[in-house]
């Protein structure tokens, strides 16, 4: 059913807080990332399958090891409509795991957005190529002697929601949604069906008809 889903396209239908609200409705009720994780750019949108990484604080590093190794092997593998998520614990003052590079490489690969409770950098740079990155703050350290992605592809949680390799991230300026993969397109198809009630809604609004009649008609809010 997934691979069924023109997830680009319904980026540009769906949004956050609808998805919020139907996965509610079907049970799963702690799947909004906490209010710390914004975006680079309010305009950005990223939908698509998490690629995860998960962060562990280091204090230094042992000589002739490269630091980067997972994470690189994470991105060179990103497929085309990827969201790599990179949980680090946040929120957090040390960990800055994304920055220009590693946004180029995922451009080049196909990806569509990142997300992470850490912290990024090279904002300037990254705002130019306008790829939707969602983070849990800025600060211009580099993550190498300070943290380390232990391992990929694996459940991790991000700013409070856990996430597992595969699962739907929808991200926009209200916030990042989760969507399980068991859940996602029933989840996607509600959300559609509840963003037409909506515009029904709002068209007797603004054709001056009361808020209550039309709650007691529809149950939209």
């Amino acid at each position: 059913m997934l691979a069924s889903l023109d997830l680009q396209a319904l980026s540009k239908v769906l949004y956050s807080a609808v998805l919020s609200d139907v996965l509610d409705s079907l049970g799963y009720t702690e799947q909004a990332m906490r209010p710390f994780i914004r975006p680079l750019d309010d305009d950005t949108v990223a939908f698509g399958p998490a690629r995860t990484g998960l962060f562990m604080p280091r204090h230094g590093h042992l000589e002739g090891e490269n630091p980067y190794d997972i994470e690189i092997e994470l991105i060179d593998d990103l497929r085309p409509g990827d969201v790599p998520v990179f949980a680090c614990g946040g929120p957090i003052e040390t960990i800055t795991p994304w920055g220009e590079l590693l946004t180029t490489a995922a451009v080049a690969r196909g990806a569509v957005g990142f997300v992470t409770d850490g912290l990024v950098r090279d904002v300037r740079s990254i705002r130019k190529m306008n790829f939707p990155v969602f983070h849990g703050g800025i600060r211009p350290l580099d993550s190498a002697g300070r943290s380390k992605m232990m391992v990929r592809d694996t459940r991790v949680k991000c700013a409070g929601v856990t996430i597992e390799p595969g699962d739907l991230i929808f991200a926009d300026i209200d916030g990042v949604v989760v969507l399980p993969s068991a859940v996602a397109a029933e989840a996607v198809e509600k959300a559609l069906l509840k963003i037409e009630g909506e515009n029904t809604t709002r068209k007797e609004i603004l054709e001056g008809k009361k808020l209550a009649d039309i709650y007691e008609k529809y149950g939209i809010l």
